[in-house]
Parts: structure tokens; sequence; C-alpha cells
């Protein structure tokens, strides 16, 4: 693996973390990686997502938007199961450079929005913002709770495991899985809600309850209305301090209706109101510090239309995420425009 051109100079900045304001500066960080689980093609979502128009549209929303290109990542020749876990030093490695690029680029006072890719590189990726960030807080909203440990998940890929290695709560549940030596879990389950939920596993189910973690299936969301569950899980997060929010954000959160074009769709999920204004209330509370868009696989799209409206769909979250309102931007006029003296009227 290796980091050229622009992502080898972003980790030379080592400004210091959180305090920066970071407004009106975004960096894109590519992961074209698909280690985490089975399904080939979702390591093409990064370029999928860029093709739908994601750096001109905020730059619309007058961002300054430092693309740094794609991370190259390596699959090792020799990467044996770890009990039923596959390629589990390929995906700790794919993490441990991400979690690098991630670092530098909050440390050099970017928002950072991070393109997958499967969802087992949100281990790197929130690993790399605790670095600058000890005190930050996750909004993980998917379908799946990803909180299996090789000990209790079905299906061994590490995109179903990516919360267990951050939670301090599961550190002697946790076996020593190869390619992870480099990170230590950081997280408690109090500084994580989900928001999403309806395809939990027994094992997970279990972590969730025995933990105490705070999360919101779609049933939730039902009883109680999107509104209130934002209201509920900004308080949680944020009562005691405001610091920095990540948002994991898996595009199967979404009904699979809106986002066809991804590995593990689960019907009833979001609507597009509720997705956005999830990513619109956190924008709100001007907290958000670093964004994962994951598991966009764009083999998966039946038909172009099918591809085109998942990928726009990442667009329109990321974008709601850093201020797009469905009011409308309020960048272009500021105040109301007056016409000049010597304006005349020509009939």
């Amino acid at each position: 693996m290796a980091l050229r051109g622009p992502l080898s100079r972003l980790l030379r900045f080592t400004l210091s973390s959180c305090k920066q304001n970071r407004s009106h500066s975004v960096a894109i960080l590519g992961a074209p990686f698909s280690k985490g689980q089975k399904r080939r093609g979702v390591e093409h979502g990064p370029k999928a997502i860029r093709d739908a128009g994601l750096v001109e549209r905020l730059s619309n929303l007058d961002y300054a938007v430092h693309d740094f290109g794609d991370l190259t990542f390596k699959h090792l020749e020799k990467d044996e199961h770890f009990m039923h876990v596959p390629f589990p030093r390929t995906v700790g490695r794919a993490n441990q450079l991400l979690s690098g690029a991630v670092s530098g680029a909050v440390g050099a006072g970017h928002t950072c929005i991070m393109l997958g890719g499967d969802h087992s590189l949100a281990i790197g990726s929130v690993e790399g913002h605790a670095q600058q960030c000890p005190d930050l807080c996750l909004i993980w909203v998917d379908a799946h709770a990803d909180v299996n440990t090789p000990l209790t998940s079905p299906s061994g890929n590490l995109h179903g495991q990516s919360v267990a290695f951050l939670l301090k709560d599961l550190q002697n549940k946790m076996p020593e899985v190869p390619g992870f030596s480099w990170m230590k879990p950081f997280l408690s389950a109090r500084d994580l809600v989900y928001i999403g939920l309806r395809d939990v596993d027994p094992g997970e189910h279990i972590i969730l309850k025995t933990l105490g973690i705070q999360y919101f299936s779609m049933r939730d969301i039902d009883r109680m209305g999107i509104q209130r569950v934002m209201e509920v899980t900004l308080d949680h997060l944020l009562a005691r301090k405001r610091r920095p929010i990540h948002l994991s954000f898996d595009i199967d959160a979404f009904d699979p209706s809106l986002a066809p074009a991804t590995g593990t769709p689960v019907n009833g999920g979001l609507t597009y109101r509720e997705g956005i204004y999830v990513t619109e209330e956190i924008h709100n509370t001007g907290l958000l510090s670093v964004m994962d868009v994951v598991e966009v696989n764009p083999t998966l799209g039946a038909t172009p239309e099918a591809l085109e409206a998942t990928t726009s769909l990442a667009v329109d979250v990321i974008a709601s995420a850093l201020g797009q309102t469905r009011e409308g931007a309020h960048i272009a006029f500021p105040k109301i425009p007056e016409p000049k003296e010597d304006t005349e009227l020509r009939l």
C-alpha cells in the first residue's frame, strides 16, 4: 500500500486537531476497497460518487474542496483466514493506511469526507479521527449494527464487525485478529448511536442490550418520527459537552427502492426525507468533523438508472451534511441586489 501525490503531502501536516474551523474546507479521501466482504465492485464506489458530481456540488456550497484522490491498497498474497474471517491482514493494513490519511486531513483543519469502499473502512476512519479528536462521538446510520465479533459473526466478513474493533467495552470479548495490532479500542458504548437498524444478528442484539448502546431501529423511527429520533440522538451524545461528530453512513440505510446499487439491501429502510433530515440536523450542530459514505456498489445496479439513483443519493446525503438545505442554498445572494443608479429600463 502506498500514498502518492496529494495524499502524501496531506500527511505532512501536523496542525492540531479539532479546535480549528473547518466550515469552509473539505477534504475528500477515496478508499476503493472491498475485502471486508465478499462482493466485488464496491471498490468502484469512490469513482462513481465523484462521477455523480460530488466536487461540483460541494464547490457550489462555497467550500474550498480538496480532493486528495484515492488511497492505493494492495492485497496480501498470503492472508489466511482467522477463524472464519477472510482477509484479516489485508483489511487491517488497509485501515491502518486510511487511519493515517484521515488523521492528516483532520489535523490539517479540514472536514473530511471518506468515500468507500465497504464498511470495514470505518475502523480506520474513526480511529484516525480519534487520533486528533479523542473525545469524538459516533453516529452510525445503517441497516446493520456491524458490531459482531469473530465469535458471533455468521459470515465472518469484517464489514459486519467494524464497531466491535472500536469499542472499549468489548475489549475482553475480541480475539487478537491478525493485522490489527496497530490499534486499540478507544470508544465507549455511551458515545455511539445507531439510526436505521432493521437487520441485526443474534450476537449483535445481545451486545447492544448488554452494553446499553443507544439505537433506533426502523420500528423506533416509525413510532417516534425522525425529528424526535434526532433530538434524542443529539441530546444523548452532546448534552454533557459539545464535541466532534463522526458520521458513518452506509447507503443501505435507505430503502432499496432508493439505493438499489448496494451489497446488502434490506427492505423497509429510510425514506429520502428521513435520511436527509438526519444529515441536516447533524450539520445544524456545527460539529460534523468526519463523514464516511460507504457500500455504494456500481456493479450491483441492475440498470444505469439504478446506479444513478444510488450515486445521486450519496451526493445528496453528503451535501446536506455540509449545509445544503431543501430550502435552497443561501450562498450566491447574501442580500437582495439593488439596481445601480445608471441602470436604465430598456423596452
